[in-house]
């Protein structure tokens, strides 16, 4: 059966599918609170609830505690203020910097339900960089990351990130801040009669791909300015449909660590601790990246790559979420672009039965859409930014 990107949008046009009554921010906030809760963490009575935010994101934090709370849950909310990671980051020391939050330590250990809103002030809070205090944090916090991985992967802690739309991203994306709540809204399908019920389709579809590419040992990406493959024999690729990530729709798992040959060139640009990178390409021999370079952001590259674990793979990926078509500098939609891949250095997520360890994970995307195939096992399964199968 072929699955093309129309499997994966309505059959209709997006104003088609709106339903009749106009729906104000308000009516959406409440749509997207109850597709949180409801569908993303399926929360039951008792259930303990961990929110990380900034303060802008109350108007839909609030909808989300109510959705929450009628459910029966226990809720506990950590907010962040404007320039907070920036200020600690300048100011800290050693002692400080290996200090645990106790809310956040108990919500990786104990609690069930973890939603990490993204609201941003600023894209540059994080500019101010010093290595060795960097080191610090992430050695301080490597334990509890990989506790945080082995429960979001064994099922224990359910896991949610999604976006509220801020002016720091809308600028980002050169939208205006309208334009860009309209954006999240139709990437998570809110305008549907049923967002829930359109995420169940979404899943259905993906996973015939699923099923698919579990039986495959040996995967291909090939465009006109990279060519890399890998070995999957073994691993677990995941329907990513809507629950751990809003939006969502992407397949994913990780490469054998060692089994990654080629070269491979990143299109899309990227922010990463609050700086622009554009046009990565990594020089890859038996999985490790032995050349790396940037047409913009070489300097933090090569920070980067000084990282632990930062030089193999924890993610191959394909994006399949065709209401998302422009790359917004957000890296929780832009690697869902119907019609691209994207690989991930540093951790791998175990669910995947991937091993490689690392305090980062960063995602970098490459177009798929014009003269570019995925290849398994010798068969082209994908071309032109549609699966073939």
């Amino acid at each position: 059966m072929d699955f093309k990107k129309s499997d994966y949008i309505s059959k209709s046009s997006t104003e088609a599918r709106i339903v009749k009554k106009k729906l104000s921010n308000t009516d959406l906030y409440e749509r997207y609170a109850k597709l949180l809760v409801d569908y993303c963490l399926d929360i039951k009575e008792h259930d303990q609830l961990y929110i990380k935010t900034t303060l802008l994101a109350e108007p839909l934090v609030s909808k989300v505690y109510v959705e929450a709370i009628k459910k029966g849950a226990n809720v506990s909310i950590d907010w962040q203020f404007k320039n907070q990671s920036k200020l600690f980051m300048q100011y800290a020391e050693e002692a400080q910097l290996k200090y645990i939050a106790p809310l956040y330590q108990k919500a990786v250990e104990d609690f069930n339900a973890y939603l990490f809103i993204r609201a941003p002030y600023d894209l540059e809070e994080k500019d101010i960089y010093d290595e060795k205090k960097f080191n610090i944090r992430n050695d301080a916090y490597e334990k509890l990351q990989q506790l945080y991985f082995h429960r979001t992967s064994d099922g224990s802690l359910k896991r949610t990130l999604c976006q509220f739309p801020t002016q720091a991203n809308a600028d980002a994306a050169e939208m205006s801040l309208e334009a860009y709540e309209k954006f999240i809204f139709n990437a998570c399908y809110l305008f549907d009669e049923e967002p829930k019920e359109k995420w169940l389709e979404v899943r259905k579809n993906q996973q015939h791909i699923v099923d698919y590419l579990n039986k495959a040992d040996h995967i291909r990406y090939k465009g006109d300015n990279f060519d890399i493959s890998f070995n999957v024999k073994g691993r677990t690729w995941i329907n990513s449909d809507g629950r751990t990530n809003m939006p969502s729709g992407e397949v994913f798992t990780g490469p054998i660590e060692d089994s990654v040959n080629g070269v491979v060139h990143f299109a899309y640009p990227s922010v990463y601790m609050g700086k622009e990178v554009e046009g990565i390409t990594l020089w890859v021999k038996d999985g490790y990246i032995e050349k790396w370079k940037a047409e913009k952001g070489q300097e933090l590259l090569d920070q980067i790559f000084e990282i632990k674990g930062a030089r193999r793979f924890g993610e191959v990926a394909i994006g399949t979420n065709y209401q998302i078509q422009q790359p917004t500098k957000n890296i929780l939609f832009d690697e869902k672009i119907g019609g691209t891949i994207h690989m991930a250095i540093g951790q791998s997520y175990p669910i995947t039965g991937a091993k490689n360890q690392s305090p980062i994970h960063w995602d970098m995307i490459a177009e798929m859409k014009h003269n570019a195939e995925i290849i398994a096992d010798g068969e082209v399964i994908y071309r032109d930014g549609q699966f073939i199968i």
